[in-house]
């Protein structure tokens, strides 16, 4: 599955820091496709177990970060787990199949 992820229209290049979960019933290998998000900012990108993330090579691949993480099983598990564990969630989508998943990061 490809990630692509690009700053929503009002922010010229993303500077914050990121956090993902990536949750799969079979491991997946998630590739990322980024535009427009500064070098050197910590991303990171939990997914379930056995799953992987291919980063673009240069700048992003030297500050994000993957990590192996067991997930709850529902989503409203998982979703009161992600609260818990930082406070605050600003997006949650549940896909049945896609290879394309577009996301706009932003305040």
């Amino acid at each position: 599955v490809t990630l692509h992820l690009n700053p929503i229209s009002s922010v010229h290049i993303h500077q914050k820091p990121l956090v993902f979960l990536l949750n799969s019933p079979l491991p997946l290998v998630w590739k990322l496709q980024t535009e427009r998000l500064a070098p050197g900012i910590r991303r990171v990108f939990f997914v379930s177990l056995g799953s992987v993330v291919q980063f673009e090579k240069g700048n992003f691949s030297l500050s994000a970060e993957m990590e192996e993480k067991f997930f709850p099983e529902k989503n409203e598990h998982l979703l009161q787990w992600a609260q818990k564990e930082y406070g605050a969630v600003t997006s949650f989508t549940e896909l049945k199949i896609s290879r394309n998943i577009y996301i706009k990061v932003g305040e």
